[in-house]
């Protein structure tokens, strides 16, 4: 039980702040933060991704450059230009890599306004830190794993960012339907993206990139974006704009 508890906790704090703060914040700045719960959220995606952490500048110029060329070739990970998901997956942490250390400067349209913490990135993306995360992940299940079967959840635990981010953009460019011709092979691959909080409304969310609702039809249903919007009535966050 305290193994699929904590599977399952991992799971969806990862993907929390991966789509609330990397995706929602980091990318495309549908919300404002003041300075205390800026550094929260920032630490909080430290310890939810833990040994997968991605830096959030990258993160945010990876993301804007799928906007701008998305499903085409200088997509830097849309599905159709790959034979499976792994390849894509390598192809994504190549290009990941060259922005994550700086090597390369991305064209200007897709700079500027970067969510930044020098210390928690180092930290982060140091080696160090992503082999204390994993020891702890291995000594949890040491002292927990009850069973054989159990141990197959644990390699899910080093990868849990970029594996939610194959999902995506492998599941959400494939599989589903389509609200909107967008020009590309966006889809919404489920009409309720419980599993992946709301994520797999890549159709809707490609025609509305600075929507903080991906859902748009009355039975789509995007988990995140009632937290957000009690968030926003604490005045944690403060909406950009008027919500499409």
């Amino acid at each position: 039980m305290y193994i699929i508890t904590f599977f399952i906790g991992h799971w969806f704090l990862s993907l929390f702040v991966q789509t609330f703060f990397l995706h929602r914040y980091a990318s495309h700045k549908m919300f404002s933060l003041n300075s205390f719960w800026y550094k929260f959220f920032y630490v909080l995606t430290y310890v939810g991704q833990g040994a997968s952490y991605l830096k959030p500048k990258a993160y945010a110029i990876m993301h804007r450059m799928h906007h701008a060329f998305s499903d085409t070739e200088k997509d830097p990970h849309s599905p159709h230009f790959f034979e499976d998901v792994f390849q894509m997956m390598w192809n994504t942490r190549g290009m990941y890599v060259i922005y994550e250390k700086d090597l390369q400067q991305p064209e200007p349209q897709f700079r500027g306004e970067y969510a930044e913490w020098k210390l928690v990135d180092k930290m982060g993306t140091s080696m160090t830190s992503r082999i204390l995360f994993s020891v702890a992940y291995v000594a949890f299940y040491v002292v927990f794993a009850t069973q054989w079967w159990m141990w197959l959840f644990l390699p899910f635990h080093f990868v849990m960012g970029p594996l939610h981010g194959a999902i995506v953009n492998w599941c959400g460019h494939k599989y589903g339907y389509s609200n909107f011709d967008n020009q590309d092979k966006s889809k919404n691959t489920t009409p309720f993206d419980f599993l992946m909080l709301g994520e797999l409304f890549q159709n809707n969310h490609h025609k509305f990139p600075n929507s903080p609702n991906f859902g748009k039809k009355w039975f789509e249903i995007d988990p995140v974006y009632p937290i957000m919007k009690v968030l926003s009535w604490l005045r944690i966050i403060k909406f950009r704009k008027v919500q499409s």
